[in-house]
């Protein structure tokens, strides 16, 4: 895989190796999953189309963390594209509150996504379903042929795995290869792409890798220690994740929240000071990008206009103030999209982590917070042996 110069520069930085190399290498990771998926197209289909053609089948999308955001992010297109009902559902969701999530006792796909597969609810949300409901199918979508997911999954008539490419399998602490190449990986799966749909993205991402990184990092200056990632639909789940990226990556030093372009209005707006960036992200639907720039010229009206920098596509017209283009996505949805814009959101968030002083490969070296979850006691279902606990 080829790096830039100022890529190589870059990753000498002690402590964020993994991190650098790793946002870095996207563009290269989605050309090789869209391969993938154009490579198991004839097997993923004869698994899927029974089930597809069931008007009853209910589609859940789980995963827990930037897992769960997968979900999110991808969920509403997967609406749209399908023109059925699918939910995004955490994992730590269906396994505290099985008999809420999963009360419908109907036909179910199962989409899990993992970057390890062994935190300990990725595998318990897969047997509470299968214990809670009669007909369940799932769906695997992981980084990690030797994680626990994969291996209780591979083989079994009703499940299918799709594994990601090898570097997918983030090292780093912070997921980023591995959340944008599942996120591609499911929308090209469900949706009938491939390295077609895939390209025009690998183009942005690079350019903002080669050319636009240094840009991206000047925003992590000293006048900021809490940042605002604001997004309408899709890309309110996208928020999410790019304020989750900051957080992790800063340790907690610098403090972020995320909201939906209507929802900041009521009551979250008063997170903001004069020591708060806001980045919001524009939607490339005429109708929704009304809401996301209304707020993008309310904020930059109150504050100062260089605090409040706006990720859209091109061809978009904004306010006065500091503006992240893509060129050639003005057509692409948002949920593809997303993959494209967490770049510039996991830049910022490794930007701001060097400045406080952070490892990015490891925030936390206590332990206190780890890469792949621990310290969570499972719990059998009615206290009955259910393989669970």
């Amino acid at each position: 895989m080829s790096e830039t110069r100022p890529t190589n520069v870059r990753a000498e930085i002690t402590g964020a190796q993994f991190t650098i190399g790793e946002i870095s290498q996207q563009p290269e990771v989605w050309r090789e999953a869209a391969a993938n998926v154009e490579a198991e197209r004839a097997q993923v289909d004869t698994f899927l189309a029974p089930l597809l053609d069931r008007s009853d089948l209910r589609i859940v999308l789980t995963g827990a963390g930037t897992s769960a955001f997968v979900g999110g992010v991808a969920a509403p297109e997967l609406s749209r594209l399908l023109s059925r009902r699918i939910e995004a559902i955490a994992t730590t969701d269906l396994v505290s509150n099985p008999r809420e999530f999963l009360a419908e006792d109907v036909p179910t796909l199962l989409i899990s996504f993992a970057r390890s597969g062994n935190s300990p609810e990725s595998v318990a949300a897969t047997r509470l379903a299968d214990e809670s409901l009669s007909d369940v199918s799932h769906l695997i979508v992981t980084c990690d042929p030797a994680g626990q997911l994969n291996q209780e999954h591979q083989g079994r008539k009703k499940s299918y795995v799709l594994l990601m490419p090898a570097a997918a399998n983030d090292q780093g602490f912070a997921m980023t290869s591995s959340f944008t190449s599942m996120l591609l990986s499911v929308l090209l799966v469900l949706g009938g792409g491939g390295s077609r749909e895939v390209a025009p993205l690998v183009a942005a991402a690079a350019g903002i890798v080669e050319v636009g990184w240094d840009e991206i990092s000047e925003l992590a200056d000293d006048r900021y220690d809490r940042v605002v990632y604001l997004g309408s639909g899709p890309l309110t789940a996208l928020a999410r994740e790019s304020a989750l990226k900051l957080l992790e990556l800063t340790a907690g030093q610098v403090v972020s929240y995320y909201d939906s372009a209507l929802g900041f209005r009521h009551g979250p707006k008063s997170v903001l000071d004069e020591r708060t960036l806001v980045v919001v992200f524009i939607s490339s639907d005429p109708y929704t990008r009304r809401y996301d720039l209304d707020i993008l010229a309310e904020l930059r009206s109150a504050l100062d206009p260089s605090r409040v920098i706006a990720v859209a596509p091109d061809g978009v017209t904004t306010a006065a103030g500091q503006l992240v283009a893509f060129e050639g996505l003005h057509e692409v949805n948002d949920s593809f999209l997303a993959s494209v814009y967490v770049v510039v959101a996991q830049i910022l968030g490794l930007s701001f982590a060097l400045r406080v002083g952070t490892t990015p490969d490891n925030p936390f070296p206590s332990g206190n917070v780890n890469r792949v979850v621990k310290g969570v006691r499972l719990h059998p279902l009615d206290g009955a042996a259910s393989g669970v606990a």
